[in-house]
């Protein structure tokens, strides 16, 4: 029986986004300990290598934060580079060599931003030997050296992961701080729903929290279900529902997350759509017909998750004044839970006007009363 892996430690993704903040705020501020106490705070600061498995939102995260702070970000992807690409380009001179650095590293002392090497465990050993003293000393010799508030990453995937994986040099992996990203269904809705994914997806992942992420039982040369695919799954619902004919997405959707998971999504989103006696969901508000509180709770899950669709979706104004009485009649005959998940799912849409007309209604003051009881 093999021995099992020693993990190292696990972290979600808003728990990750803090340390690499306070790594950040250490990195920057003037008056920090570190910038008061030593001269060489870059140094200090150890630069932090995720592990994970493929789709988990390694990189992603690392990209959108440098978006959030208005900062720099350089992805380089090692396993696609040559050594001289980081050392740089040896170019004769008289009788000695001059060296052309890449003109991709940060040269303004003043610039701020994130270089992420990402893919660090798909290169080769000549690569992790060429990133050693850029990411071990922030520096190419003489030559060039990373202003102090650039701040170093690296990403991989682990070996059981069956991705492309070379063993890190002990030298190398000593001077990074190792975190495992887990894959975390609460993080993914709190970015899906901030990002607009479509709401069959945020849905189905808080109702089957579990498939988020699986690798078990799926042939990884095809889809199986992570964050990157199920965000794909949610570009293709968006394509589909302007463009396309939904009996193609039983051909295309187990393509990006595999035929189990594909099953029980679709079963999912043709619910989320059809309720009562194959009625429109968008056609029951319009009308004024009274929408049934599902009894299965992946169908209340999918109604809410239509629901929630039709109302942030609506460009009409006068077709949302008469859907506007009937969703809050609706919401005020759910559960507790499962209403306040509807509202704030509903008030997250970027319409300050919009988002007035429902908290303005005298329903919603009577859902307010509702819910506090």
């Amino acid at each position: 029986m093999p021995a099992p892996r020693k993990t190292i430690t696990q972290v979600t993704m808003r728990e990750l986004k803090e340390i690499v903040l306070n790594n950040l705020q250490a990195l920057w501020e003037p008056d920090s300990f570190l910038a008061t106490k030593y001269s060489d705070a870059p140094n200090l600061i150890p630069p932090i290598m995720l592990w994970g498995a493929p789709g988990v939102g390694k990189s992603t995260l690392v990209r959108e934060l440098t978006t959030e702070l208005g900062v720099g970000f350089i992805d380089v992807r090692l396993a696609q580079r040559e050594p001289v690409d980081m050392r740089g380009l040896p170019v004769p001179e008289n009788d000695s060599v001059k060296w052309l650095i890449s003109s991709e590293w940060p040269r303004d002392p003043s610039s701020r931003g994130i270089i992420l090497f990402d893919e660090l465990t798909a290169a080769d050993r000549t690569l992790q030997v060429a990133s050693y003293e850029f990411i071990l000393d922030r520096r190419l010799g003489d030559l060039y050296r990373v202003p102090r508030g650039w701040y170093i990453m690296a990403a991989g995937n682990r070996a059981e992961d069956r991705a492309v994986a070379t063993a890190m040099s002990s030298a190398l992996a000593n001077r990074f701080l190792h975190l495992e990203v887990k894959p975390d269904a609460q993080s993914f809705l709190e970015w899906a729903t901030e990002n607009d994914l479509h709401p069959a997806v945020i849905n189905f992942i808080r109702y089957r929290p579990e498939l988020l992420f699986s690798q078990d039982s799926q042939d990884l040369q095809r889809g199986w279900p992570s964050p990157r695919s199920w965000e794909r799954v949610s570009t293709l619902l968006k394509i589909t529902d302007k463009y396309g004919n939904k009996r193609n997405l039983k051909y295309t959707v187990p393509g990006l997350v595999g035929e189990g998971a594909a099953v029980e999504f679709l079963t999912f989103y043709r619910d989320m759509f059809y309720q009562q006696k194959n009625t429109d969901v968008r056609k029951l508000l319009l009308t004024g017909q009274e929408i049934l509180v599902p009894q299965r709770p992946d169908q209340l899950y999918a109604c809410c998750g239509a629901i929630a669709y039709y109302m942030k979706m609506e460009r009409d104004k006068k077709a949302f004044d008469t859907m506007l009485p009937n969703f809050l009649a609706f919401c005020l005959k759910l559960p507790d839970d499962f209403s306040q998940m509807l509202m704030s799912d509903t008030l997250s849409v970027r319409n300050k006007e919009r988002q007035g007309q429902i908290t303005s209604h005298p329903l919603y003051q009577q859902w307010l009363a509702k819910v506090k009881g």
